[in-house]
């Protein structure tokens, strides 16, 4: 005991030296483009073995012009049986919403929560990029069909439609359940050339040009052009009904075009 006072008195206690090698090694929090890129690449290696090649023909990673700039489609699958466009989230954890909610919510394990935008809503000006595609050339009612595509481990507490599918079993039944024609096979092909023709090259620049446009969208004060018309849209304020008061887009052409926006997206 003597000695082991007089070694301390001596060189003081001993410190335990703390290993860096945690520091080193910790995994960096996973970047949103990466894990969305990868749910993608899921998709496209599913539906490559699930739809056969003879009856769909698969678009991925689809750079379409719009009114107002241009949008990015993750997956569109033409057939005789329709045109699917697959809007794919790569998400975990429990997910609430239901079809009208602008937002939806994400609980994390650990009850972390955080919202993001309404799939469907998003994926609608998808269809619509599409539908423009083919306006004039090929069927569209009926036709053009809206799919929401999770990947991972997401399970979904709330009632949802069938168009909002969980894995690969459920999105390949959602899509193979359509199985009355609806195009002959000569507007099929006509379908897939229009969308190869209207497609966009998706270089660097286009996709700056395509980022800067989503960050537009997100500015409640930048200026905007109508997506439907592509005249400019304007700050209203609504005098009538239970939105009275609220500011919203409106479209410059009204009353001819009555497109609007909410001006937080």
């Amino acid at each position: 005991m003597m000695e082991r006072l007089v070694w301390r008195a001596l060189f003081g206690r001993r410190r335990r030296r703390r290993s860096v090698f945690p520091r080193l090694f910790r995994l960096p929090p996973p970047n949103p483009t990466d894990t969305g890129r990868a749910g993608e690449q899921m998709v496209a290696s599913w539906m490559k073995r699930e739809l056969p090649i003879s009856v769909y023909r698969s678009f991925h990673d689809l750079m379409l012009p719009t009114p107002d700039g241009m949008t990015q489609i993750d997956h569109v699958f033409v057939s005789r049986f329709g045109v699917f466009v697959v809007e794919t989230k790569n998400m975990g954890g429990w997910i609430f919403g239901n079809a009208s909610q602008r937002r939806w919510t994400q609980v994390l394990p650990g009850g972390r929560k955080q919202q993001f935008q309404n799939p469907l809503r998003q994926n609608h000006r998808h269809v619509k990029a599409v539908e423009e595609a083919l306006k004039g050339r090929a069927p569209i009612v009926g036709v053009v069909h809206s799919v929401v595509a999770f990947v991972g481990a997401a399970e979904l507490k709330t009632a949802l439609p069938a168009n909002v599918t969980v894995g690969k079993t459920d999105l390949t039944r959602y899509i193979k359940s359509f199985t009355r024609p609806v195009l002959a096979d000569g507007q099929a092909r006509e379908v897939c050339h229009l969308i190869e023709s209207r497609r966009l090259n998706p270089s660097r620049s286009v996709r700056h040009e395509h980022m800067n446009t989503l960050r537009s969208r997100a500015d409640p004060t930048a200026e905007r052009k109508c997506p439907r018309c592509g005249r400019e849209m304007v700050l209203r304020t609504a005098k009538k009904g239970a939105s009275a008061g609220t500011r919203f887009w409106g479209c410059s052409g009204f009353p001819k075009c009555r497109a609007v926006q909410e001006v937080s997206l």
